[in-house]
Formats: structure tokens, sequence, C-alpha cells
């Protein structure tokens, strides 16, 4: 059983995670949709602002690290290497945080997506922050 915390509150000062494309691949056996991994490095103390996943499934392995996770109305857990989590399409990713102060987080998200969506919207589109942190930029870079 995951290890449970009080929830954080997002502090946009907290330095952003750089988000990195790992690969893309149109799924045949089911026309219209991409499965899509993206590289997440939080630095350390480093923290991404509430978001949604552009109707995607997504399921999240950590490499190294150790990070805080919330999702809707469930409570923060505590995730270390070797941790992995589920979010089904629609789901408020409410906390994703660096628990460390000198440690890198990565995690590796893997996204099963409508093609279009990222067509569309580029890789940007995967991570929706919440409006009022719509100033906050959460943009995949191509390696």
């Amino acid at each position: 059983m995951a290890r449970t915390i009080a929830d954080p509150v997002y502090d946009r000062t907290k330095p952003l995670p750089a988000i990195t494309p790992l690969y893309h691949h149109q799924l045949v056996n089911v026309p219209g949709f991409s499965h899509i991994a993206l590289e997440v490095r939080f630095p350390p103390g480093g923290a991404s602002p509430p978001h949604r996943h552009g109707g995607a499934s997504v399921s999240g392995l950590v490499v190294s690290g150790t990070g805080y996770n919330k999702m809707n109305d469930g409570p923060t857990t505590v995730l270390e290497r070797g941790g992995a989590w589920y979010e089904a399409p629609g789901c408020h990713h409410k906390v994703s945080m660096n628990a460390s102060e000198i440690e890198e987080y990565v995690i590796v998200a893997s996204f099963v997506v409508e093609s279009r969506v990222v067509e569309e919207g580029g890789y940007a589109a995967l991570v929706v922050v919440d409006p009022e942190y719509a100033d906050v930029k959460m943009t995949p870079e191509a390696k």
C-alpha cells in the first residue's frame, strides 16, 4: 500500500519539469489512436501545476527519485522508484511534484490518446494546465 501525506498546494515559484517525447506510435489495431511516451524530469524541488491530459489514458512509472502524486479527490501518495499509477481520461492530476530538494525525480508517462489531439495541438495538448495557471507553460521539448 502506498504511503500518503497531507495535500501540498502548488507553488508557482517551484521549478517546472523538463518534458521530452520518447516515442509516438499510431495504433494499427485501434484506428485513430496513438501510444505516446514522455519523460518528465523534475529538478530538485520541482512541481507541475494541476493539469489534465487531453482525454488520454495515462500510465506513469517512477524511474528515479521520490515524488508526490494526487489525482482527483484521492489522497496524495508518495511514489518511489518502480512505483506506478494510472489516470483515466479526464482525470484531474492535482499534485505532481518532487519530494526532494536535492535529488531529481524522473517519471515516464505513457499515453493512449486520440491521434487528432496531438495532430491539432502538438505534444503540448497532452498536458493541459488548469485555467488559473494558464501562464505556466508545460511544453514538451523535442530531443
